[in-house]
């Protein structure tokens, strides 16, 4: 029964990574917007190429008719405007960049905290009534989440970075070819210890969004098929799934722009990275952009989660289904 929980949990995480993983990158690129250390100059930007290299003295009449462009935080741009952005500047492929890496996410976060969970369920359910109390699915939660990050984190490093890297200059992109590519110049280049980079923070998500994903979808469902409101079909799912997916949104999406930029971050050889932890990087983000900066991405997260969590749980009842006999 163990191991049937894996392996069901592993298909229907990597049939939802997939299906939403464009929703995903446009959330990586907006919980990037606002990063300095990356943008480059907006005074040289939004200059003329004679302008730009212009080093005569300007005379104050000029200077009263170019005001100074303004900082790159207060720039925003929406999801839609985002995806547009990518696809007419990147093409249609950039919407799947990282891809590979997103499988091979689910493959070993997904998989082991769907199937630690449905573990422990199992050992902590009532047999008599057959029901499991809120406390011990958030605690479930919690452990399987924690767990599955710590395995999966080298991945996460990833596909993070594969789906930022069109945001880049193009003498700046690393143009990873794969996760596996991904993965061995990380070694290489930075050493080991970068494939955990930001593991403290991917922990700390994955045990707020495994606890309030799934410990809600289950508290919903039964709660429905309780109250009598629906019975045990796909209308039932979609519901449970998506108020679980909302609630997994806003309990993780502060930490989830923290871990997008500590793992984003370029570290050049024998020069301070630009953040030097989480904790760091939280007070340097509100610092620069306001505290709101800590839901930057908010509407694609949601809009990512909310299809995730339904496709995710909708393709589990139905696996369970079809695996019943095994």
């Amino acid at each position: 029964m163990g191991v049937k929980g894996f392996v069901e949990g592993g298909i229907a995480s990597i049939v939802a990574g997939c299906s939403t993983h464009p929703l995903d990158l446009i959330k990586v690129r907006m919980q990037l917007q606002g990063e300095t250390n990356v943008v480059p100059n907006p005074a040289v930007q939004n200059l003329r190429p004679a302008l730009a290299f212009h080093h005569h003295t300007t005379t104050a009449s000029s200077a009263i008719h170019m005001p100074p462009p303004p900082p790159p935080a207060a720039v925003r741009v929406g999801p839609l405007a985002t995806g547009i952005r990518i696809f007419q500047t990147e093409g249609v492929k950039a919407l799947f960049s990282g891809v590979s890496a997103t499988v091979l996410r689910q493959t070993l976060y997904s998989t082991t905290r769907m199937g630690l969970y449905d573990i422990l369920k199992q050992k902590w359910t009532d047999q008599e009534t057959k029901t499991m109390p809120l406390g011990r699915k958030i605690a479930a939660g919690l452990i399987a989440g924690g767990i599955g990050a710590a395995v999966g984190n080298p991945a996460d490093v990833a596909m993070v970075r594969m789906q930022a890297d069109g945001r880049l200059p193009v003498a700046q992109r690393r143009n990873y070819t794969s996760v596996v590519d991904a993965i061995t110049r990380m070694s290489k280049q930075e050493g080991v210890t970068s494939l955990w980079r930001g593991s403290s923070l991917t922990v700390n998500r994955a045990m707020l969004v495994t606890a309030s994903q799934l410990a809600s979808y289950d508290q919903i469902k039964e709660m429905i098929l309780g109250n009598g409101l629906m019975k045990d079909g796909l209308g039932t799912h979609v519901a449970a799934s998506f108020s679980a997916g909302f609630v997994a949104a806003v309990a993780s999406n502060p930490v989830d722009v923290i871990k997008t930029r500590v793992m984003n971050m370029k570290v050049e050889p024998g020069q301070k990275p630009p953040y030097a932890g989480a904790l760091d990087c939280a007070l340097k983000t509100v610092k620069a952009e306001g505290p709101m900066a800590l839901y930057k991405g908010f509407i694609p997260t949601i809009s990512r989660q909310g299809p995730f969590t339904v496709v995710l749980f909708v393709t589990l009842e139905q696996v369970r289904k079809l695996l019943k006999d095994f």
